[in-house]
C-alpha cells in the first residue's frame, strides 16, 4: 500500500468516527430534551427551570465561542493558501547591512567577475550578499574551472554601493579573485545574441575579426603576428591549430597565416573564452577572403569622377603600380624610409587582418591613392598615400575623413598619424577634421593625434617609435 492510499484510509476512518460521535450525540440530546420536558410539565417550577436552562445555554454557547477561538485551528491570516502552518519568521539581516533600495533610486550597471567552488550552494551565498546590499542581478555567466567555477555578473546596484564595501562582502560569501568594472546599456544584450552580432559581423567582413575578438573579451590588446616579417624572416613559431591558452594571453592561428595574440593583463581568461574565440577565428577560416564591394562615385571640383572602395590583398599589382607612378619625394613622406622598401609593406598594409583599406580608382580603374586604418594594439594609425598627379584635389581630405568615421563606428578613443613636419597636406587634413588633436615631434618625426571622444592616454612610445608602416 502506498503512501498516499494510507492517508486517505486514515482520512476516511476518521470522518466516520466524526459521524457517529455526532449521531450519538444527537440522540443524547433527544432524550435529555425529553426528560426535562416531562419534567417541567409535570413540576409546580417549570418557568423557573426554563430560565435557568436558557442561562446556561447562554453561558454554555459563549464559553463554547471563546474556548474555540483561542484553540482554532482554522489557518492564520498571514497564510492564505491554507496550509494551516505558521508564517516563516522574518530573516535576520546585520544591523550595519545596507537596506535594499526601490525602482526610483538612483542605481549604476556593473559587471563583476569572481571565482566560486564547485559545490551546491555557493551561488546562493553569493545571491544572498547581493541582495542583502539592494543590488539586483540581470545577467548571469558561468565559467567552469578544473577546481572551481567564475562567475560573471551584469548587476544593477545603488549608485552609492562602494565597490569595496561589495568586494569584501563577496569574499565573506566565499568569492575570490573579484573584479568589477562599470557598465553600460550595451552590456545589457545578453551573451548569445552577442556572440551571434559579433559571428555575422566577422562573416561581412574579414577587417572586423580583430574588433569582434575585443567586444567579445572586453578590454584587451590582440596583436596580429604574421608569419613571416618585412623582411623575409620567420616571426616565430606558429600557433598550432588549436590554439595556446596560458592564464592572461592566448595564440590563435591567423588563418592567413602567423598567429593573432590576445593579452589582458588584468583578468585571466578562461577556457570558454577561449573556445568562444577560437570558434570566431574558425569561422573566419571557413568563409576566407571578404570585404564589403559597396563603393562611391564623387566628382571632384574639376570635374573628374573617381571611386572610393575598400581594398585588400587582391588590390596588390594596382597599388604597386602606383607605387612605381610616384615620385620618391611621396614614398619617402609616406613611408619615412628606403624608397625601394616601399613594396615590402604593401602585403601587409593591404591584408584586413592588420585594419582596414579605402582605395581611390579613377573612371579607367587605375588605382591613384590608399588610406589605411591600421589596429595598433590599444591604439589606431591612419596614414594616407595619394600619387603625385591626383594631389591637391581634395583626395587625401576626403579619405581621412572616412577613416576617422571607421574608426569612431569600431568605437576607438583617437587616432595618429606619423608623418613629417613638410608634409604640409596631412597636416592641414588633420587639421581639417574640426577635432582636438595632439602635436609631438620624435627623432624628427611628427605624430598628430586625434581625440574622437573624451580624453585618453597618449599613443604608447613604441608605437610611434615605428615610423614606418
Amino acid at each position: 500500500m502506498t503512501a498516499l492510499q494510507h492517508k486517505k484510509n486514515a482520512r476516511r476512518s476518521h470522518r466516520w468516527r466524526h459521524d457517529a460521535i455526532e449521531l450519538a450525540a444527537l440522540f443524547t440530546a433527544v432524550v435529555v430534551a425529553d426528560t426535562i420536558a416531562k419534567t417541567i410539565a409535570k413540576g409546580p417550577d417549570g418557568p423557573y427551570l426554563l430560565v435557568f436552562s436558557a442561562i446556561a445555554l447562554v453561558a454554555t454557547a459563549a464559553f463554547h465561542t471563546w474556548w474555540a477561538r483561542r484553540h482554532s485551528h482554522a489557518p492564520p491570516a498571514d497564510d492564505p493558501g491554507g496550509s494551516g502552518r505558521a508564517p516563516l519568521p522574518p530573516a535576520v539581516v546585520p544591523d550595519d547591512a545596507p537596506t535594499p533600495v526601490g525602482d526610483s533610486a538612483e542605481t549604476a550597471l556593473w559587471r563583476m567577475r569572481t571565482t566560486v567552488r564547485d559545490a551546491p550552494g555557493s551561488l546562493a551565498a553569493l545571491c544572498a550578499v547581493l541582495a542583502r546590499h539592494g543590488v539586483d542581478i540581470l545577467t548571469l555567466q558561468t565559467h567552469p574551472l578544473a577546481d572551481g567555477t567564475v562567475d560573471e555578473f551584469l548587476l544593477r546596484a545603488p549608485s552609492g554601493l562602494q565597490t569595496s564595501v561589495l568586494t569584501r562582502a563577496i569574499a565573506e560569501a566565499g568569492g575570490s579573485d573579484t573584479w568589477t568594472e562599470r557598465a553600460d546599456t550595451h552590456d545589457l544584450v545578453d551573451t548569445p545574441t552577442r556572440v551571434l552580432g559579433l559571428a555575422t559581423r566577422t562573416a561581412l567582413d574579414a577587417a572586423e575579426l580583430p574588433l569582434a575578438l575585443r567586444q567579445l573579451l572586453g578590454r584587451c590588446t590582440i596583436h596580429s603576428v604574421p608569419a613571416v616579417s618585412l623582411t623575409g624572416r620567420p616571426t616565430g613559431d606558429p600557433a598550432p591549430v588549436e590554439g595556446v591558452l596560458e592564464e592572461t594571453s592566448m595564440r590563435l592561428r591567423d588563418p592567413g597565416g602567423g598567429s593573432i595574440v590576445i593579452e589582458r593583463p588584468y583578468l585571466p581568461f578562461t577556457p570558454t573564452e577561449f573556445a568562444r574565440a577560437r570558434a570566431l577565428v574558425e569561422l573566419d577560416a571557413r568563409l576566407g577572403p571578404r570585404i564589403p564591394r559597396s563603393q562611391d562615385v564623387l566628382t571632384l571640383p574639376e570635374g573628374n569622377d573617381i571611386t572610393v572602395r575598400r581594398a585588400d590583398q587582391r588590390d596588390l599589382t594596382a597599388a604597386r603600380a602606383m607605387h612605381d607612378r610616384c615620385s620618391e619625394r611621396t614614398l619617402r613622406l609616406r613611408y619615412h624610409g628606403p624608397v625601394g622598401d616601399a613594396d615590402r609593406y604593401l602585403d601587409h598594409l593591404l591584408s584586413p587582418r592588420f585594419g582596414r583599406t579605402l582605395a581611390v580608382q579613377t573612371a579607367s580603374g587605375r588605382v591613384v591613392a590608399l588610406g589605411h586604418l591600421l589596429w595598433d594594439g590599444d591604439e589606431t594609425e591612419v596614414a594616407l598615400l595619394v600619387e603625385d598627379d591626383w594631389q591637391r584635389r581634395g583626395i587625401g581630405s576626403e579619405l581621412l575623413g572616412r577613416l576617422v568615421a571607421m574608426a569612431e563606428e569600431a568605437g576607438c578613443d583617437s587616432v595618429y598619424a606619423v608623418t613629417q613636419s613638410s608634409n604640409t597636406g596631412m597636416v592641414a587634413a588633420m587639421r581639417a577634421l574640426n577635432l582636438p588633436l595632439d602635436y609631438q615631434i620624435e627623432e624628427g618625426t611628427l605624430v598628430i593625434t586625434a581625440r574622437l571622444t573624451a580624453p585618453g592616454p597618449a599613443p604608447r612610445e613604441s608605437a610611434r617609435s615605428q615610423a614606418k608602416r
